[in-house]
């Protein structure tokens, strides 16, 4: 592998492709195995499309690891307005005690759907707009994993709000940047970070609102962060990525402004990140340029720059990426039309 005397090619004999009728963007990973396969290997993954026209569609594979099949089963499919800018199904499923799955979409609200073993059920749609014209366009949200009822949106309109899901009320609702907030993502239960085309990524404590810390801004002003990425085995840390930049920066909160590392292998823009699920030093990216790379962060960055440990090339430029939190052997990926899951 180029620049790297140590990296290795991710396993594509170990890699299971589905072909949607439309282009992917948003995808998920379930944490849940429930009704009549409890006890198998076996995952629902979220494809939602991308269309450019009101009606989209959302459909749930199943992932079978020990066979590396996905399969589609034609009741886990529902129509959704516009595309879905992300889907998540619930981070933390053991501690609902339901034999459902639930998954959260977001577009021009935050919609929650039951996911049953044949069926998808609306369970209800939150709407904090307070004219009835218009919504602004939700850009992203994370679930919090320690407190399952607290959803964080972040918005074309500068805000984030949080949400109480099990009441379906807003809990709080801040201006969060001076410009449009492109994503965000929980650390602690009260502890929030968002990044903005204004450049800034900002952490928030509900406890103190009225605040919030600046730990990054883009080297060169106004230049949009849009992605943000929280290290959940090791808090003080968090990677972001910049609007047509192939750089991962790797930020530690303990001392703000300068990036800990860079990570610069990419030969076109990154456009997504996921840190490790079990692990605080392996972080994916995945690019235009068709690749997606694992990286292991040293403890001290040499010289150089750091090299990834392995790549996988995709041969289309992929959009999105996330690490499976509950099969951590397994990345998967999407590009085109295409879900790939990967084996690492």
């Amino acid at each position: 592998m180029e620049n790297s005397t140590q990296g290795s090619n991710l396993r594509s004999e170990n890699s299971v492709t589905y072909e949607s009728p439309y282009p992917i963007f948003a995808m998920a990973v379930s944490s849940f195995a429930g009704g009549a396969h409890h006890g198998l290997r076996r995952r629902s993954v979220a494809v939602g499309s991308f269309l450019e026209e009101y009606k989209n569609r959302v459909e749930i594979l199943s992932f079978e690891e020990d066979t590396v099949t996905l399969k589609t089963n034609p009741g886990l499919a529902f129509d959704h307005p516009y595309p879905p800018t992300k889907l998540m199904f619930h981070p933390n499923p053991t501690a609902s005690m339901k034999s459902t799955d639930l998954l959260v979409s977001s577009g021009d609200y935050l919609r929650l759907w039951e996911v049953r073993e044949a069926s998808i059920e609306p369970i209800s749609t939150l709407n904090n707009s307070k004219t009835s014209e218009y919504c602004a366009p939700l850009t992203s949200f994370d679930w919090n994993e320690v407190e399952p009822r607290r959803i964080g949106t972040s918005s074309i309109d500068t805000t984030c709000t949080i949400w109480d899901i099990e009441k379906g009320v807003v809990e709080t609702q801040l201006i969060a940047h001076d410009k449009e907030v492109y994503d965000i993502a929980w650390g602690e239960s009260g502890v929030f970070a968002s990044v903005s085309a204004d450049g800034s990524v900002r952490i928030f404590d509900l406890r103190d609102k009225e605040h919030s810390t600046i730990i990054y801004e883009s080297p060169h002003p106004d230049t949009p962060l849009l992605r943000l990425a929280w290290n959940k085995q090791d808090l003080r840390y968090m990677a972001t990525i910049l609007m047509d930049s192939n750089k991962v920066v790797i930020l530690d909160i303990r001392s703000p402004a300068m990036p800990v590392a860079e990570l610069e292998r990419h030969n076109a823009s990154v456009n997504a990140i996921a840190w490790a699920p079990q692990s605080s030093r392996h972080i994916s990216s995945a690019g235009d340029d068709g690749q997606a790379l694992i990286w292991e962060l040293p403890t001290v960055a040499g010289p150089n720059g750091i090299d990834p440990m392995s790549m996988y090339s995709a041969g289309a430029e992929i959009n999105q990426l996330q690490w499976s939190a509950a099969q951590p052997d397994w990345i998967a990926i999407a590009f085109s039309n295409k879900l790939q899951m990967l084996k690492v």
